[in-house]
């Protein structure tokens, strides 16, 4: 409420002339080149995506591209699925795929993009779309169909207005899904009730193994007629048409490769498809079917509602193009970790037992290597503290269900993915706690952390504790690990500290030391050791390889991962001036000689700095911790002008989750967090000429930047409420008691503000 209420007191200030948080977000940016976003209708942290698939039938070597189902370049759409990541680096998901078809002929096949007709595939084109946060609309040009979608928090809602005259069917295609696994399907079901509904469950084993979803399908017409059908089977079923079978199912099929035809005859008006989904079981569906009544317009009119209040928590003034590109990223890290739990609080967890989530809502969707840095740590500002309590508990239910015991790594529908590396759960508790975010067991949050942090069979942890380092010898990416655990360890001793836990504070506190251990500082580079205590051999700092030295990178940018001890890596390059000028030799880069093509996530190259993937997100901003802050000023202009677009290949890079828009936010308002858990946010320079945070507390936080423009790159002066801000830091503290944070910008740059070593952000080593 107090959100929705500052939004419209902003209506009567030149802050609000321009357009509405709402009508500023593009959904397509990022659905063209190598964004993977979806442009389809989902509410905030909704449990359904309900978005257009373009090619779901792509191959374990194709389906990079199509991670999110749809492809601004594709010509046609397959279908429109009710589940999709945004921006993931890996494909899965795409259930429930419904095709409306119009006619007398119904295929059951997707057919080739370049055969029309071929199939029920459709041509589509750009012009006849429409996307709104929460609302997708698109014209099916060979079905003769325009197709209408929207979402509630566990609903989805399609409406489809077929050509007059023509017979109006549905294809529910329950074997499709994005990257397909050979075998993916375990097992399905659909079930036919006395009352029209259609239920359903299948059990895939995919990137997440043994996934259950079930889903409750209602119509606003009644069914004239149906197939329910097996496609392995010789004979296909053609479904049953006669007097009930029974007072629970009128029809059923079970098998591994179902789909269903669906027949309403010739229709007056549009037809209306409420489709609800549960990771637990069908009548969970039902229920959260019952839960949210009402139809397309309701259910569009509450979503809507939903994002005006959300992205009302940045009131951002600025030239339309960078506008809309923060407001989209706003959006695009309000969308995961997306709701888990029914509407009576049940839920699947690791486990794949059913568990109920006692006054929280259970969140799933953690791609937490990409998401600790800037993605987790916004939504501590821009959403309700409930929103991070439910993460907070919600990672902690899943450590108590794991049956490996420890904080998840990568999850999605409550099954975990062992995707990436490090316990980066660890710094999203730390960094919540740290700002005074309460509502979970502290004391069992800590535990779950030493826990994770000490679970030796987990990807090298035991020879890390036994020396300080992870041999490469004995797992790969060694070097990526000894410096993310060591990030890590440093976050619990944060927070033991805080809590006055100091015998666990002392022991990571030293661990958090350990990148050292991997730090090569005769060549100047963070590298791999072996067994023996030697650096492997031969070292090539480019070099890219999946299951070498790194994770997704290369020691140009993994060298300078240690944002716990900035200050210590800087005594090790040899000071100030050898830093500044490696940091420039990275992003001055000559790459014409190196073919990363088979590495499909690095993108949005600058040099050897790669804005695509995430281990580059922090380094703009480490010139401020060598004194030159002018420079991360530079370089965040070069950053944001050349990775970020408001259009469909607006987006670098994969969005990970939210991680990519979360760093443009940040960054267009003037400062980021490069080490969650420090308290502080490293000043860079703003983007936008004014932005108003209405924040948790119901305070508001107003950064404005006076004479901004592409010439007035530079930051002259910074004030902090009326005072004059030496350090190149704000605090979080700071941000949430109010007040305002100006820029003065200039032509030229500022060679003395924040410069001593006194005004540099937090280190754990001394400057």
């Amino acid at each position: 409420m107090m959100r929705i209420l500052l939004l419209a007191a902003l209506v009567a200030t030149p802050l609000a002339a321009q357009t509405m948080p709402y009508d500023a977000v593009n959904p397509m940016i990022g659905t063209g080149g190598e964004g993977h976003t979806f442009p389809g209708a989902t509410a905030p942290f909704g449990m359904v995506q309900l978005s257009p698939d373009t090619d779901a039938t792509c191959s374990l070597r194709t389906c990079y591209g199509h991670a999110a189902g749809y492809r601004y370049e594709d010509p046609t759409i397959q279908g429109f699925s009710h589940t999709h990541f945004s921006g993931a680096g890996h494909s899965d998901l795409g259930d429930l795929l419904v095709m409306p078809v119009g006619g007398e002929r119904v295929p059951l096949d997707p057919g080739d993009a370049k055969v029309p007709g071929s199939g029920y595939r459709s041509r589509f084109s750009h012009a006849g779309e429409v996307a709104h946060p929460g609302y997708y609309a698109v014209t099916l040009d060979d079905a003769q169909v325009r197709a209408e979608l929207t979402a509630g928090t566990r609903i989805g809602v399609q409406r489809y207005t077929f050509a007059n005259g023509m017979a109006a069917h549905l294809v529910l295609d329950w074997r499709s899904s994005l990257y397909d696994y050979p075998g993916k399907i375990l097992w399905s079901s659909l079930h036919l009730r006395p009352d029209g509904t259609v239920t359903g469950m299948r059990e895939t084993r995919g990137w997440a193994p043994g996934r259950k979803l079930y889903f409750a399908m209602r119509f606003s017409a009644p069914l004239t007629g149906h197939a329910f059908v097996d496609r392995e089977d010789k004979v296909p079923y053609r479904g049953f048409q006669g007097p009930g079978r029974g007072s629970d199912v009128l029809d059923e099929k079970l098998g591994r490769a179902l789909e269903a035809r669906l027949d309403f005859g010739k229709l007056a008006k549009p037809l209306e498809v409420r489709v609800a989904l549960s990771g637990v079981d069908e009548n969970g569906a039902v229920a959260n079917l019952d839960a949210e009544p009402g139809g397309f317009d309701a259910t569009l009119a509450a979503t809507q509602a939903k994002w005006q209040a959300a992205l009302a928590a940045v009131a951002i003034d600025a030239p339309a193009p960078i506008r809309t590109s923060v407001y989209t990223a706003l959006y695009h890290s309000l969308l995961a970790p997306s709701v888990w739990s029914d509407a009576d609080g049940r839920y699947r967890g690791p486990d794949d037992q059913v568990h109920i989530a006692q006054g929280f809502t259970f969140r799933s969707t953690y791609s937490l290597w990409d998401t600790f840095r800037a993605e987790h740590p916004l939504l501590t500002l821009v959403q309700p503290e409930s929103t991070t309590t439910d993460v907070v508990r919600s990672l902690l239910a899943s450590r108590q269900e794991s049956p490996d015991g420890i904080l998840p790594v990568w999850q999605f529908a409550g099954r975990e993915t062992w995707t990436m590396i490090g316990y980066h759960a660890v710094p999203v508790i730390a960094d919540a706690y740290l700002k005074g975010l309460r509502g979970y067991d502290a004391d069992a949050a800590l535990e779950a952390m030493v826990a994770s942090a000490e679970h030796r069979s987990y990807g090298g942890l035991g020879e890390y504790m036994a020396r300080g380092y992870v041999p490469i010898d004995k797992e790969p990416e060694a070097a990526s690990k000894t410096a993310e655990y060591a990030y890590d360890d440093w976050t619990i001793a944060r927070m033991a500290r805080a809590m006055g836990k100091t015998a666990i504070a002392e022991r990571f506190e030293k661990r958090a030391g350990s990148w050292r251990n991997s730090f090569d500082a005769r060549t100047g580079w963070l590298r791999a050791r072996l067994s023996t205590g030697a650096f492997r051999t031969p070292f090539d700092p480019t070099a890219i390889n999946y299951g070498s030295d790194y994770t997704e990178g290369n020691a140009w940018q993994y060298s300078w991962f240690a944002p716990q001890d900035i200050g210590g890596l800087i005594h090790l390059l040899g000071g100030d001036r050898r830093t500044v000028a490696k940091l420039d030799a990275m992003f001055d880069y000559d790459n014409s000689k190196l073919d990363y093509s088979k590495s499909e996530d690095i993108a949005g190259l600058i040099g050897q700095y790669i804005h695509g993937n995430e281990p580059s997100h922090h380094v703009a901003y480490l010139y401020d911790y060598a004194g030159q802050p002018w420079r991360t000023q530079e370089r965040l202009a070069q950053i944001v002008a050349s990775q970020y677009k408001p259009t469909p290949d607006g987006l670098a890079g994969n969005d990970d989750l939210g991680q990519m828009s979360a760093w443009l936010v940040f960054t267009a308002l003037g400062f980021y967090p490069v080490a969650p858990g420090s308290g502080e946010y490293v000043i860079g320079r703003p983007f936008v000429d004014r932005a108003v945070l209405a924040l948790p507390n119901g305070k508001t936080f107003t950064i404005t930047a006076a004479g901004l423009s592409p010439a007035n790159r530079y930051v002259g002066q910074v004030t902090l409420n009326g005072r004059p801000l030496a350090k190149s830091v704000v605090r979080d503290a700071d941000i949430r008691a109010g007040g305002e944070l100006h820029f003065t910008m200039q032509a030229t740059p500022n060679r003395q503000w924040a410069t001593a070593r006194t005004a540099r952000p937090y280190s754990m080593t001394p400057y």
